[in-house]
């Protein structure tokens, strides 16, 4: 089973030391540039390394969602990080190793040949989570992610990286998994624990976004029931030399 890492970096010589090291361990990169990106691919993906520039902002956050995978689909997660950025919030974020930059071959190589041991490969054939994908919560102005557990026609549960704040309502939005269809509304929260996962019953919900989710919920239910097994498509790649 092969192995493959995500690199959150826009660096192009940071991209190149990091791909030399991969290439030599058999690892096989991906590049994204931005957290929004990184969160989305680790909901629809499997990576058994993620490699984080924390120079980049929210890198922490991405960490915290990766952290919060099932054991089988959690990512090694290495924090690359500069003079500024203290070590122990980067570990309490998440990071299981650090490296430190600017970046040299051979710190980097060493570092991954010690998480390498700790990595799983992409198993096809896993079982996967009911549901892989983010919500997006906005508390004023800021939009704070967190993961879909549940999902039904009156409301979802959630885990995010931290307890959320109390307020009797909070809007919403996701991406069905699977399709392009977003669902937007405002959700009450009935419970919520000090672990951050949250139970949420709809609102108010845009009937275009309610007809979208009945619709998903029905396919789910006739998959289930179907004994036709699909091939999962296969993920678009992005090259680090196509990173200018």
């Amino acid at each position: 089973m092969r192995l493959n890492a995500l690199l959150m970096c826009r660096d192009r010589e940071s991209l190149r030391v990091l791909a030399t090291a991969l290439h030599e361990l058999r690892v096989e990169p991906q590049v994204c540039l931005s957290a929004p990106e990184a969160m989305e691919l680790l909901m629809r993906g499997h990576y058994s390394a993620l490699l984080l520039d924390f120079d980049l902002p929210a890198a922490a956050q991405v960490a915290r969602i990766a952290r919060m995978a099932p054991s089988q689909r959690r990512p090694v997660v290495f924090a690359m990080i500069g003079a500024l950025t203290g070590v122990a919030a980067t570990f309490e974020a998440g990071a299981n190793f650090v490296i430190y930059k600017p970046l040299g071959l051979e710190q980097v190589t060493r570092s991954l040949r010690a998480g390498r041991g700790f990595m799983q490969p992409d198993r096809r054939r896993s079982p996967r989570q009911a549901l892989e994908t983010l919500v997006y919560l906005q508390f004023g102005v800021a939009a704070l992610p967190a993961i879909v557990l549940d999902l039904n026609e009156q409301g979802l549960a959630l885990q995010a990286a931290e307890p959320l704040p109390a307020v009797p309502e909070v809007p919403f939005r996701f991406v069905l998994p699977g399709t392009n269809s977003m669902v937007e509304g405002t959700g009450e929260m009935i419970w919520a624990d000090d672990e951050g996962r949250v139970g949420m019953l709809f609102s108010q919900l845009a009937p275009t976004s309610r007809r979208h989710l009945k619709n998903w919920l029905n396919k789910r239910t006739s998959t289930k029931r179907s004994v036709r097994v699909s091939a999962r498509p296969e993920r678009a790649r992005v090259s680090v030399s196509a990173v200018h």
